[in-house]
């Protein structure tokens, strides 16, 4: 029976319960006044205290332990996604020089030179990856002077598996290095269109590898090595905007082409003589894989696969559409109908322009960048070849050299910290990036960056041009020359039409 609540306690002397008034705290003892739920509470609460309470304190070092580890895991898996992106942007790159370029080129050229041309892109793929793993790298991405890395990373050495947070901090060091001899291949390898049909293979052999020495590996350095002059991310004297190698790519293959033509001279009955394509097919086929690898070109340069990747990868489709719709339709105006070549052509110009840039400006602003460089590179390649009277076989200074000028200073103007934060003041507050945003002073730095490129590219390749051609010869002989130099030079027929 349960305890009055007023104090009372029921006594038994008659049939009807009898109330007596008592003081509760002097006639009963402290358990009989509580209630029985409140006493069985307070003992659990004691037992809890006693079994479960102290391992709970003896617990807190091993919930410190599995926060590190599940930290671990979060950074490994970022690591892996990172990793995996970076490998296949990688393989990408790779396929923008064979098939990609291999094809475009030999395509462009007359029959009885497709195998040369395409030779000349492959041994790109071979000596440059031998140079680049022996000292290339070191010089491009080694800590050194403002203008050229050091030899600390000859032979690969301090090349690892782990990151090295200057460059990349999520992906291995070995990842970084062959993401970037992917572009040190295919950029001496664009120089080829220039003098293509005259050049012997074993002087372009050895031009090529020593101008990606001389030329290459310096530029790379000045704008995305450690303390590079041009290093915008790093602090350079003159911060050049460059996401993907407008300058360090394009810039230099571009003007360095147009040096070689003009040392080169003109091909045998040039311009009198046609010397059309002989095989658009083999042309469209290789720009529509350079389109495709250059999403590992520019999406790659993000070097994660967060949303600056995306970002690159939306701008590169829009400016290359753009691109190819704009030189199609000046070809239209101009000539009365749009051609293949010309479409494929602009879409290539289209991806120069935006290298620079794909990783600094809106989606919108791509469309213009592409529009511009699809009508100047076609003005380039139809105008101002004419007037100087140059051989520059396929247009490598046409369209590289000039979208990548063009591209460098677009992005000068239209790049915005909303899509790359890449200034920041000393108390990490973010800058304005370009022209749109009222920083003027970009404009400079990108001139800077270009005068440095053109330079660089017209010194450094007339230098080495000279020493080749005193010491083994540039040209092949007319004869040669005019036999085409599949057979001449490697004994060998694209088309056997005879079996």
């Amino acid at each position: 029976m349960a305890l009055p609540t007023s104090g009372c306690v029921v006594t038994p002397e008659s049939s009807t319960a009898h109330m007596v008034a008592v003081n509760p705290i002097q006639k009963l003892p402290l358990w009989s006044v509580m209630q029985p739920r409140t006493v069985k509470l307070s003992l659990l609460a004691c037992f809890s205290f006693l079994f479960c309470g102290i391992p709970a304190f003896a617990q807190s070092p091993a919930t410190a332990k599995q926060i590190a580890e599940l930290q671990s895991q979060i950074a490994n898996a970022q690591m892996s996604a990172d990793n995996s992106w970076m490998l296949v942007s990688a393989a990408l790159v790779l396929l923008m020089t064979g098939p990609g370029l291999a094809l475009f080129y030999s395509g462009l050229v007359r029959k009885k030179n497709v195998i040369a041309t395409m030779m000349q892109s492959f041994a790109m793929m071979c000596l440059i990856t031998l140079i680049w793993g022996l000292v290339g790298y070191s010089l491009a991405f080694s800590s050194g002077t403002p203008f050229i890395g050091g030899l600390q990373h000859a032979f690969l050495m301090g090349v690892g598996v782990k990151p090295d947070p200057a460059y990349a901090a999520t992906i291995p060091a070995q990842t970084y290095m062959i993401y970037q001899l992917m572009f040190a291949i295919i950029t001496p390898a664009l120089i080829t269109g220039a003098f293509a049909e005259r050049m012997k293979f074993s002087s372009m052999a050895v031009f090529l590898t020593l101008w990606s020495l001389v030329v290459y590996s310096p530029m790379a350095h000045m704008v995305w090595g450690k303390g590079g002059f041009l290093n915008a991310a790093a602090g350079g004297t003159f911060p050049t905007l460059d996401f993907a190698g407008g300058t360090v790519v394009h810039i230099t293959s571009g003007v360095s082409a147009l040096v070689c033509a003009l040392y080169l001279g003109k091909r045998l009955g040039y311009p009198k003589e046609p010397t059309p394509p002989h095989s658009l097919v083999l042309s469209f086929i290789g720009a529509c894989l350079l389109w495709v690898g250059w999403f590992g070109f520019n999406a790659g340069s993000a070097l994660n696969a967060g949303p600056l990747a995306t970002s690159a990868f939306v701008n590169t489709q829009f400016a290359t559409a753009t691109a190819a719709l704009g030189w199609a339709g000046a070809e239209w105006l101009h000539r009365g109908k749009p051609t293949v070549l010309g479409a494929i052509s602009g879409a290539v110009a289209g991806l120069v322009a935006i290298t620079p840039a794909a990783g600094f400006v809106q989606p919108m602003w791509a469309f213009v960048i592409g529009a511009v460089a699809g009508v100047f590179c076609y003005f380039m390649v139809t105008r101002v070849k004419s007037w100087f009277g140059y051989d520059d076989s396929l247009d490598a200074f046409g369209v590289h050299g000039a979208g990548g000028t063009i591209g460098a200073l677009l992005t000068g103007v239209f790049a915005t910290s909303t899509i790359n934060p890449i200034f920041q003041s000393a108390s990490g507050a973010t800058l304005p990036s370009g022209v749109i945003q009222g920083n003027w002073h970009q404009m400079i730095n990108q001139c800077v960056g270009i005068a440095i490129a053109w330079g660089l590219s017209i010194v450094g390749t007339l230098v080495i041009l000279k020493v080749v051609d005193l010491t083994i010869g540039l040209r092949v002989i007319p004869e040669h020359e005019d036999e085409g130099l599949d057979i001449t030079q490697h004994g060998e027929e694209g088309y056997d039409f005879a079996s």
